[in-house]
Formats: C-alpha cells, sequence, structure tokens
C-alpha cells in the first residue's frame, strides 16, 4: 500500500497543482454564487399562473443548431442560444463549436441569441476589461447578422462574481446562472437560476421531475446544456433524451418560450433595470 501523501493514481511526471488550482476555481465559483443568491436584492416577480418552462443552450456546439434547435422546432416551440464569439468554430475532441452562419440561421429560424461573454472566461478574471469583451461579443453578433440586441446573459462556467453585477446590469436584463431551482417568487434578475441537462442519460431522463414540479406549482424552470449528439460530452445528452423532455414539457402543458419572451410574459420591462 503506498503512503497516505502519494496518490497511487497520479501518472509520473504529472504535476498536482493544476488539479489543486481547478479545485479552488470551483470552490471561490461556489461561494460567490451562494453569497450572491443570499445576499443580492430581489428586485423582480415571478408571477404566473402558467408553468414557464425554457430550453438554453451555453457556448453553442454545432448539433445544438442541428439537433436541438430541431427538436424545439418539431413541437413549435425555441429556445435562447448563449454566444460566446471566441469560440466560433473551434475544433475540440468532442465537439465542434457553431460559426457566425450558424448564428445567423437560428436568429433567422426565431431562436433568441444572447451573449455569453466573447473570451469565454470566468467572470471574476476580467477586472475592468470586461465592458471590451461583452463590447467585442456584441459587435461579434452584430456582423453575423443578429440585428436584435441581446438583452440576456449567461455566466461562462456558471461562475458570477459581485464586482461585475453593476456593468452587467446596466447592459441586460437577465443574467443565467446553475442553481438547480425553478425560479419562483421575489429572484434576482441577474442570477436567474437554472437546472442542468447533462451525462449520464438516466441522470436527463429523471429531470422530467422537474417539469411535472413547475406545471402543478407554475414558475419559471430554465434548462441549460450544451451538445445534442449520438455521442454527447459529459455536459451534453442524446437527441432522443432532449426530445422527451420538450415533448414532456409541451404535454404537460407549460409554455416554452425563449427567455426574452418569459420575460415579457412577466411583465419584466428592459427599460428600467
Amino acid at each position: 500500500m503506498p503512503p497516505i501523501w502519494k496518490n497511487p493514481h497520479r501518472r509520473k511526471g504529472k504535476s498536482p497543482v493544476p488539479d489543486l488550482l481547478r479545485k479552488v476555481d470551483g470552490l471561490v465559483d461556489r461561494v460567490s454564487n451562494r453569497l450572491i443568491w443570499k445576499m443580492a436584492p430581489r428586485s423582480r416577480t415571478v408571477a404566473t399562473t402558467r408553468p414557464i418552462v425554457t430550453f438554453t443552450f451555453d457556448d453553442v456546439p454545432d448539433t445544438a443548431l442541428t439537433n436541438g434547435a430541431a427538436i424545439l422546432e418539431k413541437y413549435g416551440v425555441h429556445g435562447t442560444f448563449y454566444i460566446a464569439g471566441g469560440l466560433e468554430s473551434r475544433v475540440e475532441p468532442d465537439r465542434t463549436l457553431i460559426d457566425r452562419k450558424g448564428c445567423r440561421e437560428l436568429f433567422r429560424r426565431g431562436h433568441e441569441i444572447a451573449c455569453h461573454t466573447f473570451s469565454h472566461n470566468r467572470i471574476r478574471s476580467y477586472g475592468s476589461a470586461l465592458a471590451k469583451d461583452l463590447d467585442t461579443n456584441a459587435r461579434y453578433l452584430l456582423d453575423a447578422g443578429i440585428t436584435r440586441p441581446t438583452d440576456n446573459f449567461a455566466f461562462p462556467y456558471n461562475a458570477a462574481w459581485p464586482l461585475a453585477r453593476r456593468e452587467l446590469a446596466r447592459r441586460y436584463l437577465t443574467c443565467r446562472a446553475g442553481g438547480e431551482a425553478i425560479n419562483r417568487g421575489a429572484v434576482d434578475p441577474l442570477m436567474l437560476k437554472a437546472v442542468e441537462i447533462r451525462q449520464p442519460e438516466d441522470h436527463s431522463l429523471g429531470l422530467t421531475r422537474w417539469i411535472d414540479d413547475v406545471a402543478q406549482n407554475p414558475g419559471w424552470l430554465v434548462f441549460f446544456t450544451h451538445d445534442i449528439a449520438d455521442k454527447p460530452t459529459p455536459y451534453g445528452r442524446t437527441p432522443a433524451t432532449f426530445e422527451r423532455l420538450v415533448a414532456h414539457a409541451v404535454k404537460s402543458g407549460c409554455d416554452v418560450m425563449t427567455v426574452t419572451a418569459a420575460t415579457n410574459a412577466l411583465g419584466w420591462q428592459a427599460g428600467s433595470r
């Protein structure tokens, strides 16, 4: 048996420092999010007699267009796609990110295009450079043919940061994080909660319980995901599983709509932030 201070599974020569830094990053993210959820003012109210469900996509792999958007359209509904322009056309081992032609196609087909920063870094890493990055993404989307201004934002890695709130509030009506909860009653619009659709498939299949919950006790349920592929990443799911969730939401009588459509239905005005 190896000494307790050694990791027998660590490959020879591989430093534990990157793993440690990732753990520290994750801890900082969790603490920051919890502090904001606990202390930030809840300046909006989710008051609805109708259950609302929104399907959103982060980073936007190309399969979110070819499979995800197509499935939503099959049921006559649309989603919100959070685009980080700096990821355009990036080819990764298990996915390829969308290009500006794909962004324009989503927009043309009635889906909402929203902001996910340009460089796709944690918000706390930008400091005073955040405004420049967000401006860059706005120009990217405009150049891609997205003629409607982006009123909504999603945090990369679902990692919020208190010092960024003023800049985000100046630009966006809503910001979406994680949180694994339904938005009900008084909420912080700059820290909307959402439920992740991810691997394993059994986990994703079980998410119908969230739809049953919001159908019985109306509020605003926001889902977020990434790729929709036959061989999904850990952060994606198969087309069959995604379709099951969309179909269940529609069959359950939920109003499936984009983030902007939901804020309009709730009476949230973009001019009074």
